[in-house]
């Protein structure tokens, strides 16, 4: 079977770009040729993919502001209506130039699937999977701009995935013009390479020559990287780390703050930031201001919020409430803690197989919705305990993970988001890092083998076609919520 995909982007970095290169590969094991329309040029396909790259002209329109190499990278909602319309019209054509598909699947919820109705016009049935960051980030909050296109392209699918029933909910509300749309929508989560993604010896030395040489990182590289990884001991040091993107929505405000917590009771716990993004320069501000007990700085750092990233100003009140009640103990670890937090900048997804096996645990503090809880899955098959914000599709990852380990430690995988939130990542980081170790080890392996068992991307793979064929009465639908776990 010939499958077309309509991606847009590149093929590493963030959530889509993983997804439709693991989905590429998938698809190909499994004996399907695939044409991949992205603006990778430099990315190396497996036999059986044709890589398309529509000419757009250098302008790149993204969901949140960003940085790419030979872009002009600029949000959707910055573009003009003639802007918008030459990147559609460009894509369009390479999709009708592309060879005729039996199926196709577009990604995003704008514009990968007005793209497809027009550029297929009836050719071929297509299957939409929407991602977090298109939904909530562009179509949400300009509703009058953008529903149409969205509308467009959505009538004409023959199935919509989504990754969680958060995604589901969010997606009906906001497209509630097209009252059909939850008969047609179907749980689609990534998955996870279990093959790379697994317990083992980390190899932090190998990632550090790369990052030294630069082959590990495309962009965004952090000076003295090579140097911390080479210094990790893993037989000595507790790694606890952060992986995604560095914007205040992620919440890594809250981890850092949790991070002196942590030291005072867990002196052997280093904190690995992995990532890149517009609030990097704000978080090593906050760093430098743990390091010299400078409340009043990290204080305005919370006054200020969005505005340190470029956006608009708002107070990070969770940050902001923690700040006001922070004891001696905190502000006495505070220095220590500064010395044990590491910035690595940005690593290719086929780097974390190196690096995860290191870390005890993972924490996802992001405050805004997410469509599916990819990093804690994978975190979760390399033996890592996942703590996750108790929301969106983190929580259905939790709920989905929760089960496989005893009552008194399920807690320990979400918090909630709220005034609490600083000191709730602290505690359950430490009751980790100091759980009996025996007890350690085997909740890590049944975290893994439950990961395993869950995800794979041929499943995935299977799911899309059936989706863009219409076939949808053997495919999930969104669970009615998720099981609740306790966070407190």
């Amino acid at each position: 079977m010939r499958v077309l995909i309509f991606h847009g982007y590149l093929l590493r970095g963030t959530g889509s770009n993983i997804y439709n290169e693991n989905l590429v590969r998938a698809l190909t094991r499994l004996g399907h040729e695939v044409e991949l329309l992205c603006q990778d040029p430099d990315w190396d396909p497996p036999p059986g993919v044709r890589v398309h790259v529509p000419d757009i002209g250098g302008l790149l329109p993204v969901y949140v502001a960003d940085r790419y190499d030979r872009f002009d990278a600029r949000p959707f909602s910055e573009l003009s209506d003639a802007e918008i319309e030459r990147y559609i019209g460009a894509n369009v054509e390479a999709v009708r130039a592309a060879p005729d598909p039996d199926v196709a699947l577009a990604n995003h919820l704008v514009m990968g699937p007005v793209i497809l109705a027009r550029g297929l016009a009836g050719r071929a049935s297509y299957a939409i999977k929407v991602h977090g960051s298109a939904l909530e980030y562009t179509v949400r909050p300009n509703r009058e701009r953008f529903v149409p296109y969205a509308l467009e392209g959505v009538r004409g699918a023959a199935g919509v995935l989504v990754g969680s029933r958060h995604t589901a909910e969010s997606l009906w509300e906001v497209l509630s013009d097209e009252p059909d749309l939850p008969k047609r929508t179907r749980l689609g989560p990534p998955g996870v390479d279990v093959h790379a993604f697994r317990p083992g010896t980390a190899d932090l030395h190998n990632l550090a020559d790369r990052l030294a040489s630069g082959h590990a990182v495309s962009w965004g590289g952090e000076p003295g990287a090579a140097g911390a990884l080479r210094s990790l001991q893993t037989s000595r040091d507790r790694v606890v780390g952060y992986v995604g993107k560095l914007i205040v929505s992620k919440g890594v405000d809250l981890l850092l703050a949790a991070w002196p917590l942590v030291v005072a009771r867990v002196p052997d716990a280093r904190l690995l930031v992995i990532g890149f993004g517009t609030y990097r320069e704000a978080l090593g501000r906050f760093v430098t201001a743990l390091a010299h007990r400078d409340l009043s700085d990290l204080r305005e750092i919370a006054a200020r919020g969005r505005e340190l990233e470029g956006g608009p100003a708002g107070r990070l009140r969770y940050l902001d409430a923690f700040l006001e009640a922070a004891g001696a103990e905190w502000l006495e670890a505070a220095p220590a803690a500064a010395e044990r937090i590491h910035f690595t900048g940005r690593l290719e997804h086929d780097d974390l197989p190196l690096v995860l096996p290191a870390c005890e645990a993972l924490v996802m503090p992001s405050t805004f919705p997410e469509a599916f809880g990819m990093v804690a899955a994978e975190a979760a098959a390399c033996g890592a305990l996942p703590l996750s914000a108790g929301h969106s599709g983190m929580a259905e990852v939790t709920a989905a993970l929760a089960p496989t380990l005893p009552p008194e430690l399920r807690p320990l995988l979400a918090f909630d988001v709220g005034p609490h939130s600083v000191r709730q990542i602290a505690d359950k980081l430490v009751a980790w890092l100091t759980l009996d170790a025996a007890q350690r080890r085997s909740a890590r392996a049944a975290l893994a083998a439950e990961a395993a068992r869950r995800y794979s991307w041929e499943s995935v793979a299977e799911t899309v076609i059936a989706a863009a064929r219409g076939e949808l009465d053997g495919l999930p639908r969104p669970a009615s919520g998720a099981d609740s776990v306790p966070a407190s």
